[in-house]
C-alpha cells in the first residue's frame, strides 16, 4: 500500500487512542440526545438542531460529521420523542447512523425529574478503497463495502431541572466489527460509556449572568479515559461564551447567540494540545437551534443544555 493507506491506517490509530468511537462533540450540553436517549422531550418543546463539525482541518482523511435531530415532549403524557441523523466520515469510510429515541419521564420533586429512554439506531457503513490507493488494483483483501447495514440499541437515564443534570447513557449494546479482512477486524465499534453532570450558579440577584460547569466522562474498553471539562458564562439570556478542556487531547472556545426567542446559533473551536498539533490547524462546529413555541407563547427558560 502506498503512503495514503499508510496514514490512513496511523488515523485511525490515534483515533482509538483518543477514545473516539462515537461521533465526537464539543459542545455536546446542546447535543445530548445523540448520545442520551433520556433527554428526548426534556426542554418541553419542540426541538430542532443541526451540527457540522470538522476536526483536525488540513490533516487528510480526518473526521467530519454533521448531525440532525428532532425531538419533543407528547401533550399530555410523560413521554418523549425524538429522531436524529448522524453522518461521520473518516478517510475512505463513509457512515450513516439514524437513531429513534423514546423518554419516559417520572417527577421526583418540585423541581427535578427524571427520565428513562430507549435508542434504536440503524447504522449504514461504506467503505472506498479507492481512496487508499493500493499499489495492487482488485486486492481480495480491499474490497468495497457499500451500504453495509447493522442495528443496535441503547438507553439512558437523565436527572435533571432547570438548574442542573446529571446523565448516565450507553448508545450502543452491540459491538460491531465495521471491516473484516481474512475474519480479523481492523476496526471494532465498541460500547461506549457516558456519564455527565452540570449545574447553573446565577452569579446577581437578577439573573442577568449565569455560571454552568460541566463535566462529560467517555469511557471504552482499551482506550484511555476521555473527561471533558467546561465552563460557561451566559448574559441576559442571550450571549454566551466559554471555554473546555478535553483531558491530554484540546483546549476548546466556545461562543453562543439567542438570536431570536427560538432560534439559538453556537460556534466551538478546538485547539489540539498533542503531538497532533503539528499536523493539523484545529476543529470547529457550528450548530443551529430551532424551538418551537409552547402553548402558552412561550418557550423553556434558556439554559445550557
Amino acid at each position: 500500500m502506498r503512503t495514503k493507506l499508510f496514514y490512513f491506517v496511523i488515523l485511525f490509530v490515534t483515533i482509538a487512542g483518543h477514545a473516539q468511537q462515537d461521533a465526537q462533540y464539543t459542545q455536546y450540553m446542546y447535543n445530548t440526545i445523540n448520545i442520551n436517549p433520556a433527554y428526548a422531550g426534556s426542554r418541553g418543546a419542540l426541538s430542532i438542531f443541526g451540527l457540522y463539525r470538522t476536526q483536525w482541518v488540513g490533516m487528510d482523511g480526518a473526521p467530519e460529521t454533521s448531525s440532525f435531530s428532532i425531538n419533543t415532549p407528547i401533550n399530555n403524557s410523560n413521554l418523549g420523542i425524538g429522531g436524529s441523523l448522524v453522518n461521520d466520515k473518516i478517510g475512505p469510510t463513509n457512515e450513516n447512523n439514524i437513531s429513534v429515541d423514546v423518554s419516559y419521564t417520572v417527577q421526583t420533586s418540585a423541581n427535578f425529574k427524571l427520565s428513562f429512554g430507549i435508542k434504536g439506531t440503524a447504522n449504514i457503513f461504506n467503505l472506498d478503497v479507492n481512496k487508499l490507493n493500493p499499489e495492487t488494483a482488485g486486492d481480495p483483501q480491499f474490497q468495497d463495502l457499500n451500504n453495509k447495514f447493522s442495528p443496535n440499541v441503547g438507553a439512558g437515564v437523565y436527572w435533571h431541572s432547570d438548574k442542573a443534570y446529571v446523565g448516565f447513557s450507553i448508545p450502543n449494546f452491540i459491538e460491531t466489527n465495521r471491516y473484516d479482512a481474512n475474519d480479523i477486524a481492523i476496526f471494532k465499534d465498541k460500547i461506549n460509556y457516558y456519564l455527565m453532570a452540570g449545574y447553573v450558579f446565577d452569579l446577581d440577584k437578577y439573573q442577568y449572568i449565569k455560571f454552568k460547569p460541566a463535566v462529560l466522562t467517555k469511557m471504552v474498553t482499551g482506550a484511555p479515559l476521555q473527561v471533558d471539562l467546561s465552563a460557561n458564562f451566559m448574559f441576559f439570556d442571550k450571549f454566551v461564551a466559554g471555554v473546555a478542556y478535553r483531558w491530554s487531547a484540546s483546549l476548546s472556545a466556545m461562543v453562543g447567540f439567542q438570536i431570536t426567542d427560538g432560534l439559538y446559533l453556537g460556534y466551538g473551536y478546538d485547539h489540539e494540545t498533542t503531538q497532533l498539533n503539528n499536523y493539523n490547524s484545529g476543529s470547529h462546529e457550528i450548530f443551529l437551534r430551532y424551538e418551537f413555541f409552547t402553548k402558552n407563547g412561550k418557550i423553556t427558560t434558556p439554559r445550557f443544555f
